[in-house]
């Protein structure tokens, strides 16, 4: 029997609700909230929360010494055209493994997630 039940998944971010925004163009789902947190809530998943931190300095990817701690798999059905939309809103490319069925990028924030064929 689980002690816990996953809430929220929650990113540090400079400015929450424009990372919210990027996140539900990707994801569909409705943003909620101003200032300091922000919530995403996404249809069917596990809603996603954005946390104003002063002084955010992304994660390296890959790197060692600035280790990205967690990063988000997101399932596609078309790998190239969802590289096009979550670049088109600002991501950034970070690894392009060639024949292994995922994409790596940095979101707005500099937050790595993946774009996964599923």
């Amino acid at each position: 029997m689980a002690l816990a039940k996953l809430g929220v998944v929650v990113l540090d971010c400079p400015d929450p609700r424009a990372l919210a925004g990027f996140y539900a163009e990707v994801l569909g789902g409705t943003v909620e909230g101003e200032g300091e947190w922000v919530d995403l809530k996404v249809p069917g998943g596990v809603a996603l929360a954005f946390q104003r931190a002063p002084g955010w300095v992304p994660p390296k990817w890959p790197a060692a010494d600035a280790s990205q701690q967690f990063h988000l798999d997101l399932e596609v059905e078309d790998l190239d055209t969802a590289e096009q939309g979550v670049l088109a809103l600002g991501a950034k490319p970070l690894a392009h493994p060639d024949g292994r069925g995922f994409r790596v990028y940095a979101d707005p924030a500099g937050h790595p997630f993946c774009l996964c064929a599923c």
